[in-house]
């Protein structure tokens, strides 16, 4: 059995004797006493525990990436380089970040402000913040409770691209391990295989194996619920998982590519998946959250399957006699089951681009803008030729047991005149069409009420633009220009 091992702070660390389950955050506080990084909500909302990663996997070349510590197995940090606030300092010296932060008096009580100079130091290093509102996504998962946000603001702008000369950005040219291992510990295997076919052989001896990469979701289970899981096998290692490829007219976004590429790669291609993706969740988590992840995990409120429904992707499964392809709308059975059979895994996802003449766009209604889970979210598409519908893809999540497209209310639409009276017969569809549950995020009538109006707004919103995108600061979900 391998060791964990994994450069911190300078430092090499060698890991024998800890529960592939703890997180880094327990990790760094407890076995190592780097208590700079903070525990606060312990599920990716904060921003406290922020770490730093190079990602020698990244699109453009080796990049670093402010992660949730809370969200990540120590196992998963094996083959990495990391760095902790404690580890910014050179020869006594302030990062430029650090010393922005104390210039513009951006830290008053100090308990968030590790984590927003780590959420800083990988926006210094970024190449690609060319818009005010890419400093805002960089910043959103940071939670100052002292509302301190105009000098952070302030800190971050500053700071934002400088890559400074220095150690880290040389370890930018670092070579990358093999991170590939095996590792014991506590009554529990954790897997982290290289290749497919080694995959495939851990699969095949391990039954209680569970699949797992970006733990942004399963990393709740540890993390709230306590489940010291039997047997652990990580997809992110594989490097065929983690490509991204754009040929003849079709995307194929491989099951591990985190979200904040997907999202860099896609803004002018496929701008309905960039819009639902804007806010997704936050930096920290998109830089760990996969397609893969976000799909298997089958949640009635996920918000990329209903962008993906209507784009009509398809998902390409894999097992050991090969692969097989699923269209999405065929892949969620029922509540969080998949059409995974036993062996498989979810290796990437097919997306055709959006005709020309498409009228495409993505909403996601929630009680606040940043940071949270939908009520109802929607991916909504129709093709019109000379004036009629020709197609249709209305796909909705958080109004059934799983994400669903509504086929009623498309059917009202094929063949009829792209017009508002055919969008309000559509719209009496969708009252009959789900039946939605109720909860704190919402009442079944203003789910089903929800999804109506953004129905409605969609046909206003795509009068004159079919493919919209988000403003920099838009405040409401459906945009339209005055006398649309």
């Amino acid at each position: 059995m391998d060791p964990i091992t994994f450069n911190l702070d300078g430092e090499q660390v060698v890991i024998t004797d800890h529960s592939p389950t703890t997180t880094a955050l327990q990790w760094l506080r407890g076995a190592q006493r780097k208590t700079g990084t903070k525990e606060g909500c312990a599920e990716g909302d904060c921003g406290a525990c922020t770490i730093a990663i190079l990602d020698h996997d990244a699109h453009g070349g080796p990049s670093w990436r402010s992660i949730n510590s809370c969200l990540v197995l120590v196992p998963m940090l094996h083959g990495r380089t990391v760095v902790t606030v404690e580890g910014l300092k050179t020869d006594g010296e302030l990062h430029p970040v650090q010393d922005a932060m104390v210039r513009h008096m951006g830290s008053q009580c100090g308990y968030c402000t590790p984590g927003v100079v780590m959420t800083m130091f990988e926006g210094c290093y970024r190449k690609d913040l060319d818009a005010d509102w890419k400093v805002d996504d960089q910043m959103c998962g940071t939670l100052c409770r002292c509302t301190g946000y105009r000098p952070i603001r302030d800190a971050a702008l500053e700071t934002k691209g400088l890559r400074p000369d220095d150690r880290f950005a040389a370890l930018e040219f670092s070579s990358p391990v093999p991170r590939d291992l095996t590792y014991v510990a506590a009554g529990q295997r954790y897997f982290q295989p290289s290749s497919t076919a080694a995959l495939f052989d851990v699969l095949a001896t391990n039954e209680d194996a569970r699949i797992v990469c970006g733990m942004t979701d399963l990393g709740l289970d540890v993390t709230k619920k306590h489940v010291a899981f039997p047997c652990l096998v990580s997809l992110e290692a594989i490097p065929e998982l983690r490509q991204m490829t754009h040929t003849d007219g079709v995307w194929r976004i491989g099951a591990t590519v985190p979200l904040s590429e997907v999202e860099d790669r896609v803004q002018d291609g496929l701008i309905p998946l960039a819009r639902m993706l804007r806010y997704f969740g936050a930096r920290q988590i998109k830089n760990r959250a996969t397609v893969g992840g976000n799909l298997c995990t089958a949640s009635p409120i996920g918000d990329l399957a209903p962008a993906l429904l209507a784009l009509g992707a398809t998902v390409v499964v894999l097992g050991a006699e090969g692969e097989r392809r699923v269209p999405l709308s065929e892949f969620f059975l029922e509540y969080r089951k998949t059409a995974l059979q036993p062996g498989e895994i979810l290796a990437a996802v097919e997306v055709p681009d959006v005709p020309a003449g498409a009228r495409c766009a993505t909403y996601k209604v929630s009680k606040r803008r940043e940071l949270d889970i939908s009520a109802v979210s929607a991916g909504l598409y129709v093709m019109v030729d000379d004036g009629t519908v020709t197609e249709a893809r209305l796909a909705f999540g958080g109004m059934a047991a799983t994400p669903a497209r509504a086929t009623s209310a498309e059917q009202a639409m094929v063949g009829q005149p792209w017009t508002h009276d055919t969008v309000e017969a559509a719209v009496a569809c969708l009252a009959t069409e789900f039946t939605p549950f109720s909860d704190h995020r919402g009442t079944a009538w203003y789910r089903t009420t929800v999804a109506q109006n953004l129905l409605r707004g969609f046909y206003e919103e795509t009068h004159t633009v079919r493919q919209p995108s988000l403003a920099y600061r838009h405040t409401g979900t459906v945009l339209t220009e005055a006398g649309a």
